[in-house]
């Protein structure tokens, strides 16, 4: 397992720097007349000294703020990953109980109610969610801040942010928090219902029946594990890759200042140092998420070998082959 796991961080390390130099070249060969391209640093003409900003930590400067792109996108990840890390539980304790309940009652009223109910999410656009929810929730009901953001730790000498703690900070992200779980529930709940419903029909789990073992048992021990395996096959690739389009809408209906609010000022402006900044990190973090993936579904399923298959080795040729059996006619022929 030690090695399995050295092997996918190894992997990871030359993915990322693959996409680095990619990125970057793409970005370079952008022609010259492109707006922005002829202004500073990021998609000038000199490669190397362009590269020397990242093997510094240094992404260069903002053409629209005048500052580090390390700053801005410091400044701005916390807001987002606060949003995907939070909306992504939220949209599984809302898909795992609906999933389970329909496959249980499946073709009834209750299974219909709630396929409807995700479904209405999934089918609207997160703009429309965000501000029905701030209007009806934030506005009319003032439930919850209509737009906003506070620092999970209180900065009392911060002049951007007057409201902070781990108290406000939830306060603030329940309402997109629950706009960004629309959007992926329904994909989750009919995805689990399936699986269970498939799983519930296998041999292992009527023999667990036949042999006196309880509906919740049964559920719990044989049926759930299995459904959560193409959850983490999926979850790895929607909570950064699919969520950003999701990400760029809902934060700017919340007013959030998070990556994709910068990432849609920079498109907006043509700045390409931010732009680049923002596919950087985005393209490791989906390294990263696929990498724990990984081995998160070998922990998961214990039937997939993590060295792969022996190859037999037949010394007759002094290399590793498949050895092939004598069949009954040849045995027969030689004797």
């Amino acid at each position: 397992m030690v090695g399995f796991v050295i092997k996918r961080l190894a992997w990871g390390v030359v993915l990322a720097l693959l996409v680095t130099m990619i990125t970057f070249f793409i970005f370079f060969i952008l022609p010259p007349n492109q707006p922005g391209s002829n202004r500073q640093g990021i998609v000038s003409g000199n490669l190397e000294s362009q590269y020397d900003h990242v093997a510094h930590r240094n992404l260069g400067t903002s053409l629209r703020y005048n500052t580090s792109v390390r700053d801005e996108i410091q400044r701005a990840l916390p807001v987002t990953f606060s949003l995907i890390l939070g909306g992504t539980i939220m949209w599984l304790l809302i898909a795992f109980p609906i999933g389970i309940i329909s496959a249980l009652y499946p073709r009834s009223m209750l299974d219909k109610g709630l396929m409807a109910f995700v479904l209405i999410g999934v089918s609207a656009h997160p703009v429309w969610l965000g501000l029905s929810f701030s209007y009806l929730l934030g506005y009319r009901a003032h439930a919850f801040p209509i737009a906003g953001y506070c620092d999970f730790v209180y900065d009392r000498g911060s002049s951007v942010n007057q409201c902070g703690g781990p108290r406000f900070w939830a306060y603030h992200m329940i309402l997109p928090w629950f706009t960004f779980a629309l959007l992926f529930a329904a994909f989750y709940a009919r995805m689990i219902r399936a699986t269970v419903l498939e799983t519930m029909d296998e041999d292992y789990v009527r023999t667990a029946r036949a042999k006196g073992a309880g509906e919740w048992r049964v559920l719990r021990k044989h049926v759930l594990r299995n459904a959560l395996l193409p959850v983490v096959a999926m979850l790895s690739m929607d909570m950064v890759v699919i969520s950003l389009t999701g990400v760029i809408f809902i934060e700017t209906v919340y007013q959030l200042p998070g990556l994709g609010t910068t990432l849609y000022q920079a498109l907006t402006t043509s700045d390409m140092p931010i732009i680049v900044g923002v596919v950087l990190v985005i393209s490791f973090a989906v390294t990263i998420t696929n990498m724990l993936a990984d081995i998160a579904y070998c922990f998961l399923d214990p039937r997939l070998s993590l060295r792969g298959p022996r190859p037999q080795r037949s010394w007759g040729l002094g290399r590793l082959r498949p050895r092939a059996r004598t069949g009954i006619t040849e045995t027969a022929a030689e004797g």
